[in-house]
């Protein structure tokens, strides 16, 4: 398998334990709440095995580059995704 198809796996494996804990901590505070954005998550997941296969690219397929920078990524865009709408704004 090829250098930077195995770093966009560990990029989208990254992003979605990222996805997963906040699904979790989620579903912690707001129980009644059970509907699942698929278009938000696959977004998410999307860029994160971009970044994985960019970061992995430039670590000659450093598996654990990969996994950590979907992972941030993913973390990152959760965070613009709050604060948009703490400002109101659709997004």
């Amino acid at each position: 398998m090829s250098l930077i198809l195995i770093s966009i796996l560990y990029g989208i494996l990254g992003g979605l334990v990222r996805a997963l804990i906040g699904l979790l901590k989620y579903y912690g505070k707001n129980i009644k709440h059970k509907k699942i954005r698929f278009g938000y998550l696959t977004f998410s997941l999307v860029v994160a095995a971009a970044v994985g296969a960019f970061a992995g690219a430039l670590e000659h397929g450093d598996w654990r580059l990969a996994i950590l920078s979907g992972y941030v990524w993913t973390d990152f865009l959760e965070g613009v995704y709050k604060i948009k709408q703490e400002e109101g704004l659709e997004i």
